[in-house]
């Protein structure tokens, strides 16, 4: 008997995650406070199991904590007497409309067991949907930006709710940053975009996010010789070094921060464990 948090993913039905799916099916009954989480959830349960939950679009906090106390007082019940599944898309902890309804099942009904399944959220979604690497080491920071706003300071970063692309953007540039822009990425609802041009981008779309890095933000990774003109690929690992060069496993650090040494034995503790990729 538990009330479930089930993140869908970003919106495609099939980036549900197996136990997402798996939850949804075996629920009495799934929740959905909106229309594209009902459109996710509908690929995977009945729609005589979906029920509804109103939430006001409004900035009142009193309206808003009135409509999440009926909100619980209506899945309570439900939760103690089975299997209920809330959906959000992306991820149930990550700027998530769940945190909401957990906080006040927490206050007014305690005793409700509560699990949250994990979804694909835009936090690791857009990496791929925009061709953006995060190395090993990298710092990435989360900032809304919202109505404008163009939070600065850390090297890298992901703006979420961007729905005003050349306000946010024109403070970013003054900033020092490069921004790419990219908006309903692995959506089944609406176009998906991805552009450097804020003008392309100007409508009010909440699931609209940014990537900035600043201008001279430099990274290296290890692989990056690979890429370097000149480099002799027949050369075999096993040949003398040059003199006065470093021997691989002299420990020597490395351009994303760890050394040869760490790097080789995270290796070798990678395959002991399964997870060496078949080589």
């Amino acid at each position: 008997m538990t009330l479930y948090g089930i993140g869908l993913g970003p919106g495609e039905a099939d980036l549900v995650t197996v136990r997402g799916k798996r939850v949804l099916e075996e629920a009495d009954v799934v929740y959905s406070p909106g229309r594209l989480s009902r459109s996710v959830a509908l690929n995977h349960v009945d729609e005589s199991k979906i029920g509804d939950l109103d939430f006001p679009m409004t900035k009142d906090e009193e309206k808003l904590r009135s409509a999440w106390k009926e909100a619980a007082a209506e899945v309570a019940p439900r939760a103690r007497e089975g299997d209920v599944a809330f959906v959000t898309l992306g991820d149930p902890n990550v700027y998530s409309t769940f945190g909401h309804l957990r906080r006040t099942i927490n206050a007014f009904h305690d005793d409700v067991d509560l699990e949250i399944v994990p979804g694909v959220s835009a936090v690791t979604g857009f990496a791929t949907a925009m061709g953006v690497e995060i190395e090993a080491g990298a710092g990435l920071s989360l900032r809304e930006a919202a109505d404008g706003a163009s939070p600065t300071g850390p090297d890298r970063m992901i703006l979420f709710k961007v729905t005003d692309a050349p306000a946010t953007h024109e403070g970013l540039v003054e900033a020092g940053y490069d921004v790419t822009y990219g908006r309903r990425l692995f959506m089944e609802q609406g176009e998906t975009l991805i552009t450097d041009d804020p003008a392309e981008i100007d409508e009010r779309d909440y699931y609209t996010l940014a990537y900035a890095v600043k201008d001279d933000l430099e990274i290296e990774s290890a692989t990056a010789a690979f890429e370097t003109d000149g480099t002799d690929e027949t050369k075999g690992t096993d040949e003398p070094t040059e003199e006065g060069e470093e021997s691989a496993s002299s420990g020597e650090p490395l351009a994303d921060g760890g050394t040869t040494e760490t790097m080789e034995r995270e290796r070798a503790e990678g395959c002991a464990q399964g997870d060496c990729g078949g080589h």
